[in-house]
């Protein structure tokens, strides 16, 4: 059985995997873990992209029912689309 040669520019993608690997951990050995500020900085910024457009759809839906006279007419619909704004487009994952 032969190997598939590649071309001159093209790098096997075990290898190239391998290689990406092996940048990460010495990175880390060089920098350590993240401070816990880091990583609570993080779960805020997190948390902060996923509430406020919850938030502005529930409140700019309420304000165009009182307005209208339409009960929940416009918050769930509002609500539920920033929510699936949040998710982003599908297969980001």
């Amino acid at each position: 059985m032969t190997t598939p040669e590649t071309e001159p520019g093209e790098e096997d993608p075990l290898v190239k995997e391998v290689r990406l690997r092996d940048e990460r951990q010495r990175r880390w050995q060089r920098e350590g873990d993240p401070s816990v500020a880091r990583r609570l900085a993080q779960i805020g910024v997190l948390g902060w992209i996923i509430v406020v457009p919850m938030l502005t759809g529930i409140f700019v839906g309420r304000w165009l029912d009182r307005t209208f006279n339409s009960g929940l007419f416009w918050t769930a619909p509002l609500l539920m689309l920033d929510w699936h704004s949040d998710a982003g487009p599908p297969g980001n994952g």
